[in-house]
């Protein structure tokens, strides 16, 4: 690790070196749909459950249009996986093991080690960054900044992807890295066409396919780098078309509206969060996966109204502006892996767009 700790273990997966900033996820469930999450490009993954690869590995499921049924993406994204032990797994729809699987991706892996004093020591002292190797190059980790690095180029699709609906209406997606199970939430919300374009598009490229609504995905890195899709966040604001921002997209949309998003201490990565509606005053539990925040009430933008924050450490967790018709979220209403309670949200931008 970049503090100069050597942390030893037993290889699993690829035998290839690799680097990231070290993070940890509470998920007890759920591998396969959070190694394949494009938020977590550049990033090396503990999982604090200490048993990991129980049931194994399914062979994807692609729907007639497309849409990724049990993945977050067609392949692994993180750059790394932690965990404490590393099970021989099956079950009736198992494909390969957690081992076979990184290994078919190019990932390393390295289990035995002491996961739950290693997510102390991030607890206290914030993510670090740090390698996996079978050889000891720290001075490969000084090099590396993860908040330097714009991942959206990896995680961005280079051309337009279209998933075919069963109305002749259309969702532009600007795609930083959108996690499949956002695109099924959208679909089975609004059966549109829904549109992926490039991160980088600016607003002609969405405009062109007449959009009813518009949605900035989720995404890896620090959402300061992303000047162009602020820019473009911005320029959309002119046609008064629903916007939708969940995660990364939410702090786009923060940032283009004036408001502050600054780097989080350890972040958030988990199924069961809690956050605060204060409009209805209901509670949710909650799924994220995020290293950057609006970190308190005063780095709102003003013309928004507060509408999620997290009880446990006061952090923003949603934004609405009704007279713009934005929905802004930095968790995820999808919930793969994770609890249902937030799926509406997909229903309610759904009426802002049919003005019901």
């Amino acid at each position: 690790m970049e503090d100069g700790s050597i942390i030893e273990g037993c290889g699993f997966g690829s035998k290839t070196f690799n680097y990231g900033e070290v993070v940890f996820t509470t998920s007890m469930n759920g591998y396969p749909e959070l190694l394949t999450d494009p938020s977590y490009k550049g990033q090396i993954l503990i999982i604090a459950h200490p048993l990991v690869g129980n049931y194994g590995v399914p062979k994807i499921n692609v729907l007639k249009n497309g849409i990724i049924e049990n993945f977050e993406s067609e392949r692994i994204q993180v750059n790394g996986l932690i965990v404490s032990e590393e099970t021989e797994g099956n079950k009736w729809n198992s494909e390969l093991s957690l081992h076979e699987w990184l290994l078919e991706n190019g990932i390393p892996g390295i289990s035995n080690v002491d996961t739950r004093s290693l997510i102390k020591k991030i607890r206290m002292n914030g993510v670090i960054g740090g390698i996996i190797s079978s050889g000891v190059e720290i001075e490969k980790i000084k090099s590396f900044k993860y908040d330097e690095i714009d991942f959206t180029d990896f995680t961005s699709p280079k051309n337009v992807i279209v998933h075919e609906g069963l109305y002749n209406k259309s969702i532009v997606i600007v795609d930083c890295g959108v996690k499949h199970g956002i695109i099924k939430g959208v679909y089975d919300a609004l059966k549109y066409d829904i549109i992926r374009v490039p991160c980088k598009s600016n607003a002609n490229d969405i405009i062109k396919f007449d959009p009813k609504g518009v949605i900035f995905s989720n995404g890896p890195g620090n959402p300061n780098l992303l000047k162009e899709v602020i820019d473009t966040y911005n320029s959309i604001l002119e046609y008064r078309i629903p916007i939708l921002g969940i995660c990364l997209g939410h702090q786009i949309g923060t940032m283009a509206l004036g408001g502050k998003i600054s780097k989080m201490k350890f972040g958030h990565r988990a199924v069961n969060k809690p956050v605060i509606d204060v409009i209805s005053g209901k509670s949710y539990i909650t799924t994220h996966n995020h290293g950057y925040a609006i970190l308190s009430k005063k780095d709102l933008p003003k013309n928004v109204k507060l509408w999620f924050f997290d009880p446990n450490d006061s952090t923003i967790e949603g934004w609405i502006n009704e007279e713009m018709g934005i929905l802004s979220l930095q968790f995820h209403p999808e919930a793969r892996p994770g609890p249902l309670d937030t799926t509406w949200i997909f229903d309610k931008f759904r009426k802002i767009i049919e003005g019901v």
